[in-house]
């Protein structure tokens, strides 16, 4: 089957192939080409003809170079198995404890074997395209295809969880909703049902979990939208507060390109300063995305946030 896809990916990228090419790129005989022509032709119909004028294998009048023939399996454009080589390479950097490994492997062997020897090989493309994730944490998560698993089968998990803010390790049943992967690390949206309520949790933090026998409590897209979309950061709950940050006209030149929040509303004053305002609830995110930016920002609303920031940045400055 691989030997089908490589004849119509030969075609798509040459448009006219001949006999000889056919034969060394995929290493087989004349008789065993003729015997895969046929097949496509008299099961797949796909129509290619051989042009005695080009010297080559070609698609015929009633379909075009990029016209999809429906193959059993995966079949993809020399664009589009691009496109998956380097969102495989994106996955895998994201992979922090080979989580997804075993599961890509499969997708990678296809890929590279429509690729072959082409010019842009997914080695080649590896080489090429880097991703470096700043703030992950590189420890494992070893439940990961656990909560997988009940997230998609709607099963509850019984979780041994720890909190790095509180330095405590809880159980409690929890009702997973979905999986985010935010800032280079992973977070499950779940229901509580300790707390009886929406909660975010720490991926890693998860230190064990196990399905139980019982069906997951389910939460409306527009529920969970309404609980983490309105504020500010992943721990965000509902929002109680709206910030309104002054950004220097220098600063601006990157930051009004940049999403904060999805219903954030920004304005540019006289000076030039670019002025950004939207909801939040808990502040300790955007307070250390406040502080990156140092004198280039100024809080101007909440009050509460701004002392914050100060007293945040007094601290900073007298470790100089």
């Amino acid at each position: 089957m691989e030997r089908l896809h490589r004849i119509k990916y030969l075609i798509q990228a040459r448009n006219c192939v001949p006999l000889n090419v056919f034969l060394d790129e995929l290493e087989i005989s004349k008789a065993t080409f003729k015997r895969d022509l046929e097949y496509l032709r008299d099961r797949m119909n796909a129509d290619i003809i051989y042009d005695r004028a080009m010297g080559g294998y070609r698609f015929g009048s009633n379909q075009s170079a990029g016209e999809k023939i429906e193959l059993p399996g995966l079949w993809f454009s020399e664009e589009e198995a691009t496109a998956l080589v380097i969102t495989q390479s994106l996955l895998a950097d994201i992979d922090q404890g080979g989580l997804l490994g075993p599961h890509l492997e499969p997708l990678k062997n296809i890929i590279d074997g429509i690729l072959g020897r082409s010019e842009t090989t997914e080695k080649e493309l590896r080489k090429r395209i880097k991703v470096f994730g700043m703030s992950a944490r590189r420890s494992a998560i070893e439940s990961f295809e656990v909560i997988g698993n009940a997230l998609l089968k709607r099963e509850r998990l019984h979780i041994d969880f720890y909190s790095k803010g509180k330095n405590q390790m809880t159980e409690r049943d929890i009702s997973p909703q979905r999986l985010i992967y935010y800032r280079d690390n992973w977070y499950l949206d779940a229901y509580c049902h300790m707390r009886k309520d929406l909660r975010s949790f720490a991926v890693d933090g998860i230190k064990k979990a196990r399905i139980i026998n019982a069906k997951a409590d389910e939460i409306s897209e527009k529920q969970l939208n309404e609980h983490f979309g309105e504020s500010y950061g992943i721990f965000s709950g509902k929002a109680t507060q709206k910030a309104k940050l002054k950004f220097t006209p220098e600063r601006a030149r990157w930051v009004a390109s940049e999403t904060w929040h999805k219903h954030q509303a920004s304005s540019f004053d006289k000076d030039g300063n670019y002025i950004l305002e939207f909801d939040y609830n808990q502040d300790p995110e955007l307070i250390m995305d406040i502080l990156k930016h140092g004198s280039e920002v100024e809080v101007l609303a909440p009050t509460s946030l701004r002392k914050k920031i100060k007293e945040e940045s007094l601290k900073v400055a007298s470790k100089y």
